[in-house]
C-alpha cells in the first residue's frame, strides 16, 4: 500500500522510463524513440535530455526534435538549453520561439551568444522581434525580463457583458491561454483597476467592470529587481499583476508562475553564495567550473593560514602538552557550526526582510544569547569528557571556559557579519562565511592555546 502511494505521488519522470529510452536510442528503434519522447510533458521530456548520456542526448535533439514539445527548452538547464539552440540553425530557434509565450521566449533566448541571439530575432515575425528587443533592454533580474506580453486589458468604461463578449470573441493571439484577472486600463493605458477572474463570471452582464476592481491593485515598475517583486506577490498573496513602463502605461503581466521560479531561483542563489559557488549547473565544462570556485578557495586558503599562524605562537605549548593538539580542533570546529547556524537564520531572515534597522540589534543580541547557553551547555560536555580522558582539571576547565566564550563569539558575530555587510551596501550571502570561519577559527584557537600557555606552563 505504501509503495502504491510513492509511485502515485510521483510525478517525475523514472529512471527505468529513461533506460528504455535509452536502449531504444541504442539499439536503433527510431519509432519508439520518436512516440517516447512525443508522450512526455515539456519538464518530463527536459528531465530525460538532462539525464541520458550526452551522445543520446544529441540524438534525441538533432533526430527528434520535431517531437520535442517547445516548452522543453524553457525548462532545460540553462547550460543545456544555450548549446541545444545554438547548434540549430538561426530559422529552426526563431520558428521555435515564435511557439511560446513572450516570457519564456525570452528566457530561452536571452543566454545566448550575442551575435546568433541578433540573428535569431532578424528571423522573427514583426511582432515577436520587437517584444524580444524590448525585453533584453530591461536590466537583467528585473520585472521587465519576466513580464508576459499576452494579457488582458478592458477599457474602464466596459460593463461586465462587454468584456465576456470580448474575451469570447477574441482569437487565441490575442489573450493568454491561462489568466486569472482582468485588468482596467484608462485610455492612457495607466492601470486603474484589477477584477479576478471568478468575481468576473460570477457578475451580471450590466455591472460596470470598475465597480468590481480590488480595493488595492500593484502596479509594478518594469525596472524593479525581481527578488522585490518575489517579496511584494508573497506579502500581498498575488496571483499576477501588472508592469508598467517610466510612463505609467501598462506593458505586460507578472503571473505567479514566474515568480515561484524567482523565488526559487533566489534562494537557492543564496545558499550557493554561502558556499562560494557561482554557478550551480552539473553540465558546465570542468575547466570552467574549477576557475569559477578558485577565487573563493583561494580567499579560504588565506584565512586558514592565518588560523595556523596564531597556533604557530604557541608551539612550544603544544610541544610541551600533546593534549592540546587533540583537543583545540573541537573548539574551532563547534565555534564554526554555531557561527554557521546563527548565519544562516541571518542570510534568511535578511533574504526575506524579516530583518531591518529597527530589529537588527535584537536578532544579534538572540543569537548571542543562543551561544552563550549552548556554550555553557556544551562547555560542561567537552569539560567532563577532557578531565576523564587526561585527568586534568586544569585542562577541563582552561576548554570549558574556551568553549562557552567561542560560542558566544559565534552568535555574536555569525548574526552581526551578515547584517553589517548588507547595512553597508554588499552582499551577506558572498562574505559572511568566510569571515565567519577566520573569526571563530582565530579567537577558537587564541583562546584554547592562550589560556593553556598561562595556566598550565
Amino acid at each position: 500500500m505504501q509503495d502504491d502511494l510513492k509511485e502515485e505521488a510521483s510525478f517525475t519522470l523514472s529512471d527505468s522510463d529513461i533506460q528504455n529510452i535509452e536502449e531504444n536510442i541504442e539499439q536503433g528503434h527510431e519509432e519508439a524513440v520518436e512516440t517516447a519522447v512525443a508522450n512526455l510533458s515539456a519538464p518530463d521530456c527536459a528531465e530525460l535530455l538532462e539525464k541520458v548520456s550526452e551522445d543520446n542526448r544529441q540524438i534525441i535533439l538533432e533526430q527528434h526534435s520535431s517531437a520535442i514539445d517547445p516548452e522543453t527548452y524553457v525548462e532545460l538547464d540553462p547550460e543545456l538549453c544555450k548549446d541545444a539552440l545554438e547548434d540549430m540553425e538561426a530559422p529552426q530557434v526563431a520558428e521555435l520561439i515564435s511557439s511560446l509565450e513572450s516570457d519564456d521566449a525570452l528566457e530561452a533566448i536571452e543566454n545566448l551568444d550575442a551575435d546568433f541571439q541578433k540573428e535569431v530575432i532578424r528571423k522573427l515575425p514583426i511582432k515577436s522581434r520587437i517584444s524580444m528587443e524590448e525585453g533584453l533592454n530591461f536590466p537583467e533580474n528585473s520585472a521587465g525580463r519576466l513580464l508576459q506580453r499576452e494579457f488582458v486589458a478592458i477599457p474602464q468604461s466596459w460593463t461586465v457583458g462587454e468584456t465576456i463578449d470580448s474575451l469570447r470573441a477574441s482569437s487565441d493571439d490575442d489573450i493568454p491561454e491561462f489568466f486569472s484577472d482582468v485588468f482596467i486600463v484608462s485610455s492612457g493605458s495607466q492601470v486603474s483597476g484589477k477584477v479576478p477572474l471568478a468575481r468576473l463570471v460570477r457578475s451580471k452582464s450590466q455591472i460596470k467592470l470598475e465597480t468590481l476592481s480590488l480595493e488595492e491593485i500593484y502596479s509594478i515598475p518594469a525596472s524593479m529587481d525581481q527578488e522585490e517583486v518575489a517579496q511584494i506577490f508573497r506579502r500581498e498573496n498575488l496571483l499576477s499583476a501588472a508592469v508598467v513602463n517610466s510612463e505609467e502605461k501598462m506593458i505586460g503581466v507578472i503571473t505567479i508562475d514566474d515568480i515561484v521560479d524567482v523565488i526559487d531561483e533566489e534562494a537557492q542563489e543564496d545558499i550557493l553564495k554561502l558556499a562560494g559557488v557561482k554557478d550551480p549547473s552539473i553540465y558546465r565544462d570542468v575547466i570552467a567550473t574549477s576557475r569559477s570556485r578558485f577565487g573563493w578557495l583561494l580567499i579560504n586558503l588565506l584565512t586558514a593560514i592565518m588560523a595556523s599562524i596564531v597556533i604557530s605562537l604557541f608551539d612550544a605549548t603544544i610541544q610541551q602538552i600533546v593534549a592540546l593538539a587533540i583537543l583545540m580542533p573541537i573548539v574551532a570546529s563547534m565555534g564554526g557550526n554555531a557561527g554557521t547556524q546563527a548565519l544562516t537564520v541571518a542570510v534568511r531572515a535578511l533574504a526575506t526582510r524579516e530583518v531591518s534597522d529597527i530589529n537588527s540589534f535584537r536578532v544579534i543580541w538572540k543569537e548571542t544569547i543562543v551561544g552563550a547557553l549552548n556554550g555553557v551547555a556544551f562547555a560542561l560536555i567537552i569539560g567532563a569528557v577532557t578531565f576523564f580522558w587526561f585527568k586534568n582539571t586544569e585542562l577541563a576547565l582552561i576548554i570549558a571556559i574556551s568553549m562557552i566564550i567561542n560560542l558566544i563569539v559565534a552568535g555574536l558575530f555569525g548574526a552581526g557579519i551578515p547584517i553589517f555587510l548588507n547595512r553597508v551596501g554588499s552582499d551577506p550571502a558572498i562574505a559572511s562565511t568566510v569571515l565567519l570561519t577566520t573569526v571563530t577559527d582565530v579567537i577558537g584557537f587564541l583562546l584554547f592555546l592562550g589560556l593553556a600557555a598561562t595556566f598550565l606552563i
